[in-house]
């Protein structure tokens, strides 16, 4: 793991520091993205935050190592503040803000230093927690896939993990690719995937205690009520993705209750999956009015 502060360019800095004065009065823009690589899409996270100017960008799967990150390009956008953990083409979580955090300690989660966390706590005390969960494999048995049952005890761990530090007035926001549609309006249909690895009904009970194990709240849910179709990913399979429109909503934005009145608007950025070889993950926006926040 790697954090630090980088130097702005001019133009970013005096941006940022606008930023940050905006924070500190009422608003605060998240958004998280499956990127498939960061180097290989780069440009796509460039359009991405010159578009959405998100305070805090949560990424997964950058498929790099620290030292090879392009944190350089990420100064350019305006990002001082940076938390990543990368290994080489696979895994990988970054966290950059135009605000100022802490980092707290990686935790290596079923025993295993393989990149699929990060968390930072904001000056405000409220914490981000940026998840890459396990992808889980093709077979949906433990018996006959490891990764399957590396996915289960993952969420199992996380579980456990948010009910230890449970409290009423805990501020935290849980992001990222969590691998796993939870409702039957989070697939395209619900009988044929029913079988398959996201959308199980052992992934979906997983799920469930991780949800309650922190009394979290859906964010996009709330915004965007069931039984209307919501999608974040769309398979390369597909000539024409908005055609077919055979997505499933593997990518979440959680909080805890006492975040739940500052909640003010979520978007889904469906354009990005028109761009030339595009993550097969949409970004998800999420924005707070912090308002009376204490």
């Amino acid at each position: 793991m790697a954090i630090g502060q980088l130097p702005l360019p001019a133009a970013a800095l005096i941006f940022s520091r606008i930023v940050q004065e905006r924070g500190k009065m009422s608003h605060l823009r998240v958004a998280t993205w499956n990127v498939n690589s960061v180097r290989a899409r780069l440009a796509h996270v460039e359009t991405f935050v010159e578009q959405s100017q998100p305070d805090i960008l949560c990424l997964q799967e950058t498929k790099v190592t620290d030292n090879e990150f392009p944190l350089k390009s990420f100064a350019k956008m305006g990002y001082e503040h940076y938390a990543i953990a990368g290994q080489k083409s696979y895994n990988g979580v970054a966290i950059f803000s135009k605000i100022p955090f802490v980092t707290t300690e990686p935790i290596q989660w079923c025993g295993k230093d393989d990149k699929r966390h990060l968390a930072i706590t904001l000056e405000t005390g409220m914490e981000i927690h940026n998840f890459y969960v396990p992808a889980g494999g093709d077979i949906a048995d433990v018996a006959l896939n490891d990764k399957f049952a590396h996915k289960l005890d993952f969420m199992t761990e996380m579980a456990d993990w948010f009910a230890e530090r449970r409290t009423d007035d805990n501020k935290m926001i849980l992001v990222g690719d969590l691998n796993v549609a939870p409702f039957e309006t989070d697939v395209w249909n619900h009988k044929q995937l029913l079988k398959v690895v996201s959308h199980t009904p052992i992934e979906v009970e997983h799920m469930a205690r991780m949800y309650e194990s922190h009394g979290w709240i859906d964010a996009m849910r709330h915004f965007v009520p069931e039984p209307e179709p919501l999608f974040s990913w769309w398979s390369y399979r597909a000539r024409d993705w908005r055609a077919s429109n055979r997505g499933r909503r593997l990518d979440h934005v959680w909080v805890t209750p006492a975040l739940k009145p500052h909640l003010k608007a979520m978007e889904i950025a469906f354009t990005s999956r028109d761009w030339e070889k595009p993550s097969d993950h949409a970004p998800v926006i999420v924005d707070f009015d912090l308002t009376g926040m204490r």
